[in-house]
C-alpha cells in the first residue's frame, strides 16, 4: 500500500516563502510520478508542479519562476519550495503520486491515484 505523509504549510504574508514536504512509502522502486495539487476557496483543484523519477519537472504558468519542486529518491521524499507567495496561492495543497512503469511524463492529466491528507497554505496581503 502506497502512503503519503505531508508536512509544512502555514500562514505567511505576501512575498514570503514556505516549503512543503511529502514522504512516500510502499513503492518497490523509484518509477513513480510525484506532484503537488492545490484547491483554493471556491476553485477547482489544479495541478501545481510535477516531477518524475528522472527529475523532469513541470509547473503551471502562474508559479513558474517562484516554485521549485524536487525529490530525493533515496529518502523517498519530495519538496515544494514556494517563494514570492501571492494571496492567490492560498489553498489546500495536496501531495499526489502514481506508479510510472514506462517513464511517461508526469504532467498534463497523468492519472494520480494516491493522495496525501492535504496541508493548508494561507497568504495574506
Amino acid at each position: 500500500q502506497v502512503l503519503l505523509v505531508e508536512s509544512g504549510g502555514g500562514s505567511v504574508q505576501a512575498g514570503g516563502s514556505l516549503t512543503l514536504s511529502c514522504k512516500v512509502s510502499g513503492y518497490r522502486d523509484n518509477r513513480y510520478c510525484m506532484a503537488w495539487f492545490r484547491q483554493g476557496p471556491g476553485k477547482e483543484r489544479e495541478e501545481v508542479a510535477t516531477i518524475d523519477s528522472e527529475g523532469r519537472t513541470s509547473y503551471r504558468d502562474s508559479v513558474k519562476g517562484r516554485f521549485i519542486i524536487s525529490r530525493d529518491n533515496y529518502k523517498n521524499t519530495q519538496t515544494l519550495e514556494m517563494n514570492s507567495l501571492k494571496p492567490e496561492d492560498t489553498g489546500m495543497y495536496y501531495c499526489a503520486t502514481a506508479y510510472n512503469e514506462y517513464y511517461e511524463y508526469c504532467s498534463g492529466g497523468y492519472p494520480y491515484n494516491t493522495w496525501g491528507q492535504g496541508t493548508q497554505v494561507t497568504v495574506s496581503s
